[in-house]
C-alpha cells in the first residue's frame, strides 16, 4: 500500500468500520494520517447517528469529525453527566462526553509509600511521584465521594422507575 495513491487508499479505508479504522491508524504514520481523514469520520458519524445528528454536531473551530465522533461515542457509552472513567490504566473526569481532566493512573511503585498499596498498584495523581502531597489524599476523597454519589443517584433513579 506504500505505492498506492492517497485517494485510492482513502477509498479502501471507506469500507472499514470503526474498529478496523482505529487499528489502521496504528500501522504506520502514513496510515495514521490517511485514517484520520475528516471525510472518513464524517461518513462513520452519519452511518451511526444519521444525517440530522451530523448537521447538529458538525465540528466547529479546530475540532475534526474524528473528535466529534469520539465525544459522541463516549456520551453513548457513559452518558452526559459528570463521570470518572477508566480507559486502560488511566482515569479521566468526563462531563458531557468531553474529557475534562486526566486524574492519574494506577502504577506499581516500589519503595516507601505514604499510603498502603494494593496488589493492583497504587493510584498516582497528577502530582509528581517524588513528593506526594496532601492534595493527593484530598483527590482520593473527592473521587470516592463522587463515586458514592453516582451509586446513590443510580439507586434513586432505579427506585423511581419501579
Amino acid at each position: 500500500m506504500e505505492r498506492l495513491p492517497a485517494d485510492l487508499c482513502l477509498k479502501i479505508f471507506c469500507f472499514l468500520d470503526l474498529q478496523n479504522l482505529a487499528t489502521a491508524q496504528n500501522v504506520c504514520r502514513r496510515w495514521k494520517t490517511l485514517a484520520s481523514d475528516n471525510n472518513l469520520w464524517s461518513n462513520l458519524f452519519k452511518e451511526r447517528w444519521g444525517g440530522d445528528h451530523a448537521r447538529f454536531y458538525a465540528p466547529t473551530g479546530s475540532k475534526s469529525w474524528k473528535d466529534v465522533y469520539e465525544v459522541q461515542n463516549r456520551c453513548d457509552r457513559i452518558g452526559l453527566g459528570l463521570k470518572i472513567i477508566k480507559e486502560g490504566g488511566d482515569y479521566y473526569l468526563v462531563h458531557q462526553g468531553e474529557i475534562q481532566m486526566h486524574l492519574g493512573s494506577r502504577k506499581h511503585r516500589k519503595g516507601v509509600n505514604s499510603r498502603p498499596s494494593s496488589s493492583d498498584g497504587e493510584y498516582v495523581g497528577d502530582e509528581s511521584l517524588e513528593g506526594e502531597s496532601s492534595s493527593s489524599g484530598i483527590l482520593d476523597k473527592i473521587l470516592f465521594f463522587i463515586g458514592d454519589l453516582e451509586v446513590a443517584s443510580a439507586d434513586a433513579k432505579r427506585g423511581r422507575m419501579l
